[in-house]
């Protein structure tokens, strides 16, 4: 089993930066691969961005030049560094575990899901 539990969201501006934070427990997270989703109000939960064993990361096309996933095994901890944020990036945001070397930008194949951390960017 792993618990995710994410932090680090906020109201803020649009073009500043934030980021969260996933902490992660129970089996090390250095075991999965872990991923970054988003769900906007009446809005299907989308990929964001994975990051596997070995540190190779994907994005989605929305963030790919705007944000950074990174991990720290050691802290079993998972980190989404958002820059120049966009109104249209406000969502409730959700950290994964996978155990898929690679990652996967699908959320079928996550089996570790944590609570969400809500995200507003004002205009």
């Amino acid at each position: 089993q792993v618990q995710l539990v994410e932090s680090g969201g906020g109201l803020v501006q649009a073009g500043v930066s934030l980021r969260l934070s996933c902490s992660a427990s129970g089996r090390t997270c250095g075991r999965y691969a872990m991923g970054w989703f988003r769900q906007a109000p009446e809005k299907e939960r989308e990929f964001v961005a994975t990051i596997g064993w070995s540190g190779a990361t994907y994005y989605a096309l929305s963030v790919e030049d705007r944000f950074t996933i990174s991990r720290d095994n050691a802290k079993n901890t998972v980190y989404l560094q958002m820059n120049s944020l966009k109104p249209e990036d406000t969502a409730v945001y959700y950290c994964a575990a996978s155990p898929s070397y690679s990652g996967s930008n699908t959320a079928a194949n996550y089996d570790y899901w944590g609570q969400g951390t809500q995200v507003t960017v004002s205009s």
